[in-house]
């Protein structure tokens, strides 16, 4: 009896190793089950000299914000009563899922369209969204533009960014909110 109880033991073992893997890298630490994110992950940045800092502990079986670095207040156009929208410090600004390091995965897709290379055009394209209570982003709109496609090609990758926004929250409530996310063309030297 005990030598099956053990033999029984020693067979599911690879299987439960091969469940859940721990995925750590110098971003993100956590379990990963069958290709899913599950269970509490932690988020990193670094500062200017270099120290690794936790910016995000985010439950990922509960969907849900465990802990958090504030960021600086900065005022954000939201929607405190419907169809009015005002501009307001938060509580909680809406994050991205991972934090800056995370969301940069899907920014740095950009594309540089050649026509405006052969224009030799630089700038910067800020595309506005709303980050609504559940997390969904929406209404994307062109603010700054440079022209030459750059716009067009900003408006594009910030479309194919995950709706894994954690909503912002003004008196102990999510709040939708306009969220600016800059892309920056600069001509290499």
């Amino acid at each position: 009896m005990k030598k099956k109880l053990l033999y029984g033991v020693l067979f599911l073992l690879p299987a439960l190793a091969h469940a859940q893997r721990l995925r750590e890298n110098q971003w993100e630490k956590g379990m990963m089950d069958k290709g899913e994110k599950v269970g509490v992950w932690e988020y990193y940045a670094y500062n200017r000299a270099g120290t690794q800092l936790l910016v995000q502990k985010y439950d990922h079986t509960e969907h849900k914000l465990l802990e958090y670095r504030p960021l600086s207040d900065v005022p954000y156009r939201t929607e405190l009563t419907p169809g009015k929208w005002t501009s307001t410090l938060l509580d909680r600004q809406p994050m991205f899922i991972g934090g800056d390091a995370r969301l940069a995965t899907y920014t740095t897709k950009l594309n540089y369209p050649q026509a405006a290379q052969n224009k030799k055009l630089q700038g910067r394209v800020l595309i506005s969204f709303v980050i609504d209570t559940l997390g969904q982003a929406s209404n994307y709109q062109i603010i700054q533009s440079v022209g030459g496609g750059c716009d067009e090609e900003a408006l594009r990758v910030c479309r194919t960014i995950p709706n894994e926004w954690i909503p912002a929250r003004k008196s102990g409530r999510a709040v939708p909110v306009v969220y600016e996310l800059p892309f920056v063309y600069k001509l290499r030297e």
